[in-house]
Parts: structure tokens; C-alpha cells; sequence
């Protein structure tokens, strides 16, 4: 699919990354972040407790759009990610993995996209930890469409295919702590305040490997009294939030 174009200025962009031991893989993937990045936007990771030369390695950038927060108390993965977003200061959210890689046309594609959308969440390829295509298409594999009750009930929000406006991630902060998932978090939240978007371009390399926090090729294997719980927790906080947040009243579209 041909990339989106456009002549318009792009807003500033945060880029928020957790990180824990992911040495094998985290310099491509900061390589392939920063090669989109313009001079004002910022690429903020936030590293729990990593062992490994993590840290080392992104040192060795030297770049001063690289902003790191290092842990030495271990956390959860949405804790890890909500310790990076709580610093974001641009005004377009990117969510990235440790692992993944990046496509050329990635940040400009949804940059232009969230110009119409308050949330957009691209297509992916799946690779192996050689960088070989194990599957063309997540969309295609998991049947991923937008929907309130459909995400709510089987999430297909992957928070490394996301971006967003900064009104959404102000609704979502800070994160309830009964709800086990940031990215279906987030993606609710914009379902319920805003527009979204299902980019049926493939944007990035989605990295699946032995030491993957998230078994997303298997599903996420919860008994069924958890999932039900998980749910219910889901629709308690989700119905809270927006009693406080409200509806924001919807955004003037270019042109």
C-alpha cells in the first residue's frame, strides 16, 4: 500500500518505549525510530530494572532526543509504559516495543492520519527473531476491527501499531490499577471520546521470540473466571472514567 503524503507541518511527536533486558534487538529498533524523527520530537524510555547492557546500548546513541528513565524497582508492563507516557510532551503519542523495527513511512503515515483521527493503530507484519515474515498481516490473523464492545470483549489493540492525540492519553492517565492491558486501556478510552482508526497498511515489523512479555501469537491464556473478571473490571473503570473526563466535544477537521 502506497504511503500517505502530505505538504502539511507535523505536530511534535512523543515516542514512548519500555524497555527490560532487550539488548538482542534495541538498537535497530531505536535506529529505525530516530531515522523518522524531526529535531523537536522526543523518544522516551523508560527501563525497568534491566541487568543487561539495555542501558548501555541506548546511551551509545548520544542523541539528545533520547530521554531515559531507569528503574532500579521492578514494575508492571502497563506501569513501566504509563512511567514513560506520564512525561510525553508532544502533542501526537507513539507506544513502542523494545523489539520491533519500524518501517520507513511509519511516523509520517499516522502523523497524517491522526490530522482526522484521535487514535490510529496500523497493520503489521509478524517476523521471527531473524527478521523473517512469519505472517503477512496481523489484522488478517486476529480479524482486527474497531469497535467499543467488540475491543472490549476481544481486544485487538496492540499498543506498538498505536499512535494517538494527546486528549486521549489525558483521559487515560492515569491508568486504573485493576485493568491488566494498557493498550486495550487506551484504545477503549478513544473508542468512548473520540474517533479511531484501523490503518490497513502494514507499518512495522512485529518482533515474536522466546523472551516476548506478551504471548500474542497464542492468545492470552487467562482462565475464564479471570477473563470475566477482567472484563468487568474493564467496564467498571472505563464507565468511571469518562463520567470524569466526559465526551470532549469533537475536533474541526482540516479542510
Amino acid at each position: 500500500m502506497q504511503a500517505l503524503t502530505s505538504t502539511v507541518p507535523r505536530e511534535r511527536i512523543s515516542v514512548c518505549m519500555a524497555t527490560h533486558n532487550g539488548e538482542r534487538f534495541i538498537a535497530k529498533q531505536i535506529a529505525s525510530i530516530l531515522s523518522q524523527m524531526g529535531s523537536d520530537d522526543e523518544l522516551i524510555i523508560s527501563d525497568d530494572s534491566s541487568v543487561d547492557r539495555t542501558v548501555p546500548i541506548i546511551s551509545s546513541f548520544k542523541d539528545p532526543r533520547i530521554k531515559v528513565l531507569a528503574s532500579s524497582r521492578r514494575t508492571t508492563i502497563p506501569g513501566n509504559f504509563e512511567n514513560a507516557l506520564a512525561c510525553a510532551t508532544g502533542e501526537l503519542i507513539f507506544l513502542a516495543d523494545q523489539d520491533d523495527l519500524w518501517l520507513p513511512d511509519k511516523a509520517s503515515t499516522m502523523s497524517l492520519l491522526l490530522g482526522q483521527y484521535d487514535l490510529v493503530i496500523s497493520d503489521c507484519a509478524i517476523v521471527d527473531e531473524e527478521d523473517v515474515v512469519i505472517e503477512p498481516s496481523f489484522f488478517r490473523l486476529h480479524g482486527s476491527r474497531g469497535g467499543l464492545l467488540r475491543n472490549w470483549f476481544r481486544n485487538c489493540y496492540v499498543g506498538c501499531c498505536m499512535a494517538f492525540r494527546r486528549r486521549v492519553l489525558t483521559a487515560a492517565l492515569p491508568f486504573p490499577a485493576t485493568v491488566p492491558w494498557h493498550d486495550q486501556w487506551i484504545g477503549l478510552i478513544a473508542e468512548a471520546i473520540g474517533r479511531t482508526k484501523f490503518f490497513p497498511g502494514v507499518l512495522m515489523h512485529y518482533r515474536r521470540h522466546s523472551g516476548n512479555a506478551s504471548p500474542t501469537l497464542g492468545g492470552r491464556r487467562f482462565s475464564l473466571w479471570r477473563k470475566v473478571a477482567n472484563r468487568a473490571h474493564l467496564a467498571i473503570e472505563l464507565g468511571a472514567r469518562i463520567a470524569v473526563v466526559g465526551r470532549p466535544p469533537p475536533r474541526a477537521l482540516p479542510g
